[in-house]
């Protein structure tokens, strides 16, 4: 499949090459700018209806006609290809990430190079430069980032356990072992049996995929995938850190602090052990705070709070703080030069963006239609009850508009008003958690780079060592068998990999 798309991806660019020579870069003014199109996928069972409600208000707080070709997500990517390799294209597409079909393409000239052309349009000026060069491609953006939240780890633990222990929520990662250790040795639920653990992980072992083996190895000051020795970048695992960091999880899956099938166990039911009283404690994303919350609140509505607790990233033996972030966007959305083929018309399409990422076209776009499905109470975006037919399509519909969503300066949009005043409580504090966590926030400094021999093999290298780290932690292989591991990666192509990340880096300093 890889070697499929990546033949196709190269087919494409020297297509696109092909076709750029009859675009111009000239001067010329452009028409006024009636209608737009654009190609997006749709994460519902069916996409947004062209006639519907969110529609017809994006026309009319952009005052064009926008045209979007709706596809499905689960393969964009293909569709993104074919597209870029027909004769019409749109003029707006957004792009999921820094695939190898997208990187070929746009180092061939397919799509136009923003690089210090967005700051001229207020809405499109990023107030976030750090995840604007990790969205880049070698230094060069070929698109507006989708911004995400670039901050969401945090330590989720059941707080009725940790009070019963008399226990304080964990602040270094010391004090994470400590509190797994009491959740499967103290009888935390107290039952009377021994049948509890600490620390809940699911089959999550790839490498950089901010799994909690991923969020631990930061935390002992491992780096974000890559990190800087030497006046050099080096992959993470390289480091004495992440050695140091996987002896810590080995120690605690050989005391049984961690659920035993952690190598098979189904990312889908996570959740489970965590409700059903086995699994003390969660590694993940804070969003899922949120979810553990509303899971006892529909076992029980009446007794709900203060079952979940949680932290954000851990102090390592350090003494420091490495907070885990995410590169921060999601993809972006990038204009194809064979459909706005001069400056001017780019100008105007830009001009377009400008508005798209304007607060009125942000509300819409996240939060739906006020006095539809929203209202706003409190500077709050509060469901309105009951819903309508009217209300429920337009809630629907928001979940794919919202993939046209940039948020480069911040979300401009109102955020959700929660059902209780305890959740509202908590989701606050999430709020203030991950923002005094971005403050330490440890990003990848290689995330802007794209390494030719990583396009080409980076998924079969990063595979030795995520299984070795797998097996080294499961007992199967000791520690100078994840050491071979982490030598192979080299020999087989990553020292390669290293010389190229580093000459890009070194060239865009």
């Amino acid at each position: 499949m890889i070697r499929r798309k990546l033949s196709l991806a190269a087919a494409v660019a020297t297509a696109t090459a092909m076709t750029l020579t009859a675009c111009s870069g000239g001067d010329a003014p452009a028409a006024d700018l009636t209608s737009v199109t654009i190609m997006a996928p749709f994460l519902e069972a069916q996409p947004p209806s062209a006639d519907g409600a969110v529609q017809k208000k994006l026309e009319e707080l952009t005052g064009k006609q926008v045209k979007i070709n709706w596809a499905p997500n689960a393969s964009y990517e293909d569709k993104t290809n074919i597209t870029l390799a027909g004769s019409d294209l749109p003029q707006v597409m957004v792009i999921q990430g820094k695939t190898p079909g997208f990187v070929k393409n746009a180092q061939a000239g397919a799509f136009w190079d923003l690089t210090g052309k967005l700051d001229k349009y207020p809405n499109l000026k990023t107030t976030f430069p750090d995840i604007q060069k990790n969205a880049s491609v070698n230094g060069k953006v070929y698109g507006v980032f989708r911004g995400r939240s670039p901050m969401r780890a945090a330590v989720m633990f059941r707080q009725d356990w940790l009070d019963k222990l008399g226990l304080q929520p964990p602040k270094t990662t010391e004090d994470l072992y400590k509190v797994a250790k009491a959740f499967t040795e103290q009888d935390p639920d107290g039952n009377g049996q021994n049948d509890t653990w600490g620390i809940t992980i699911p089959k999550w072992g790839a490498l950089g995929t901010n799994s909690p083996y991923d969020l631990i190895e930061e935390w002992y000051g491992a780096g974000n995938r890559w990190t800087e020795r030497d006046g050099k970048l080096v992959p993470s695992f390289e480091t004495d850190e992440f050695l140091e960091a996987d002896r810590f999880i080995k120690k605690m899956v050989d005391e049984k602090l961690i659920n035993p099938d952690f190598a098979t166990f189904d990312s889908t039911k996570w959740n489970e052990p965590f409700l059903n009283g086995k699994g003390g404690i969660i590694v993940d994303v804070d969003s899922r705070v949120s979810v553990l919350i509303n899971l006892f609140k529909q076992a029980d509505p009446n007794n709900f709070q203060n079952k979940v607790g949680f932290v954000g990233n851990l102090e390592g033996p350090d003494g420091e703080l490495h907070a885990h972030p995410t590169d921060g966007y999601s993809g972006f959305l990038a204009i194809p030069k064979a459909s706005v083929r001069t400056e001017a018309e780019l100008d105007k399409v830009l001009e377009f963006l400008n508005t798209m990422n304007g607060k009125d076209v942000a509300v819409l776009l996240n939060n739906g239609i006020e006095g539809v499905n929203f209202a706003v109470e409190d500077g709050k975006a509060a469901t309105i009850k009951p819903e309508t037919p009217e209300g429920k399509a337009v809630t629907t519909d928001i979940k794919s508009y919202a993939q046209l969503g940039m948020n480069v300066a911040g979300n401009q949009f109102y955020p959700v008003k929660q059902p209780s005043d305890y959740e509202q409580q908590v989701f606050d504090k999430r709020t203030e958690v991950m923002a005094e966590d971005l403050k330490s926030a440890v990003y990848n400094p290689a995330a802007p780079y794209v390494s030719e021999t990583y396009v080409a093999k980076g998924a079969q290298l990063d595979n030795i060592v995520a299984d070795a780290r797998i097996k080294y932690l499961a007992g199967q292989i000791d520690e100078q068998g994840l050491k071979d591991a982490i030598k192979l990666w080299d020999t087989s192509g990553g020292n390669k990999v290293k010389e190229e990340i580093n000459k890009l880096w070194q060239d865009n300093k």
